[in-house]
């Protein structure tokens, strides 16, 4: 090819290529500063705001430890409001124990003040007459007849005498040792209320942190964590329900009447509160903790039960899981942390923890310890 038409196809090569790059969409160009005859300003470089990257969602195996945490959290603030309650239920007692300690101690002391004074009118009865003791105008005595009243008057007296020193002698060591039971039951008060308060801010900081952890999740995050609890809750009252435990309960309960009277009653109280809210402490009527609301329905069926769980595990009589009837109450975890009231058919009312409302459960989806009957 001659040098001639080669210079020709390199120059046709050059302009195809260019109207190329001219006709592709988009195609970026470095921008040539404007000299000052030129008033058109440059392109700004953030007229076109970068792509917002998406966060990655969060595996179900990290919302796990996410629940695993929240689980132990809360499990934390229910071991504290067991011990806030208990606290709270001896200070309560402490202080009817005290008002009782005190009305006693003001009628020894009301008591004490009238023995004093009758034993200071006796004084002064023996040493009228001109200072003489009634020994010495007795024994100064020259008529027999007044000899005979006065032996008896001086036996009379001295029996008075010895009687107001020993009713005196008594009221007093009633009313020291009332005295120090109250010092020693005010210092236990002290001592309950400092547990109370303790327990209290143990509860808040766990609640704190826990809400604090849910804080950090996206809307379907939380919907997916709220589903895994689902899933682990029907995959344990599964497990549970496959142990044939209803089974052995219903042939039980071919013996034995399914629930007296009181406790049909305590279900129909439990069952009016579904819907209320959790809270701490709570005994009712608008709110609730897990062994507040087991507590209240049983004072409402006539049978008042100990305050805390804990409590009610270690005082009520314990009947085997299979042979449970409505109104039993069924202790979780194995420090007695949680307590729920069975209402058959598997299925347990309780108030499960801040956040939530009192509800109806599998009594399966968490660990038994065992189960108490309060009418045993």
């Amino acid at each position: 090819m001659g040098r001639g038409k080669r210079g020709l196809l390199a120059a046709a090569v050059t302009v195809v290529c260019a109207v190329t790059v001219l006709a592709v969409p988009g195609t970026a160009f470095a921008s040539v500063p404007a000299g000052p005859a030129d008033p058109s300003p440059a392109p700004s470089a953030s007229a076109t705001p970068a792509p917002t990257a998406t966060p990655a969602p969060v595996p179900d195996a990290e919302l796990e430890k996410v629940r695993a945490q929240l689980d132990g959290l809360y499990h934390d603030a229910a071991v504290a409001t067991d011990a806030y309650n208990a606290a709270e239920e001896k200070t309560r007692k402490q202080s009817v124990q005290l008002a009782r300690l005190e009305k006693r101690t003001d009628a020894a002391r009301q008591k004490l003040a009238e023995l004093k004074d009758q034993a200071g009118a006796a004084a002064r009865a023996q040493y009228r007459d001109s200072g003489m003791p009634p020994m010495a105008r007795f024994l100064l005595s020259d008529n027999p007849e007044h000899f005979a009243d006065g032996a008896g008057t001086l036996l009379n007296g001295a029996r008075a005498t010895k009687k107001l020193i020993t009713e005196t002698d008594r009221v007093e060591r009633e009313l020291k040792r009332d005295t120090d039971d109250a010092a020693a039951r005010w210092k236990k008060l002290e001592r309950d209320r400092k547990d109370k308060a303790a327990a209290q801010k143990t509860i808040q900081a766990r609640i704190k942190d826990a809400e604090k952890l849910e804080s950090r999740l996206e809307k379907k995050e939380k919907e997916r964590l709220a589903e895994l609890e689902r899933q682990a809750a029907r995959k344990a009252q599964t497990a549970w329900l496959d142990t044939g435990v209803l089974k052995k309960e219903a042939d039980a309960a071919k013996a034995t009447a399914t629930a007296t009277s009181a406790g049909a009653k305590a279900v129909a109280f439990a069952t009016a509160q579904l819907g209320k809210p959790y809270v701490w402490g709570a005994e009712g009527p608008d709110s609730f903790d897990c062994s507040g609301l087991t507590s209240q329905a049983w004072a409402d069926a006539g049978t008042p039960i100990p305050r805390t769980s804990q409590e009610q595990w270690k005082q009520l009589p314990h009947v085997d899981v299979t042979e449970m009837r409505p109104g039993d109450l069924v202790i979780y975890f194995a420090d007695a942390t949680h307590v729920g009231m069975y209402v058959g058919d598997g299925k347990i009312i309780h108030a499960p923890r801040p956040g939530r409302t009192v509800t109806i459960a599998g009594a399966g989806t968490m660990p038994i310890l065992g189960v108490v009957r309060p009418d045993a």
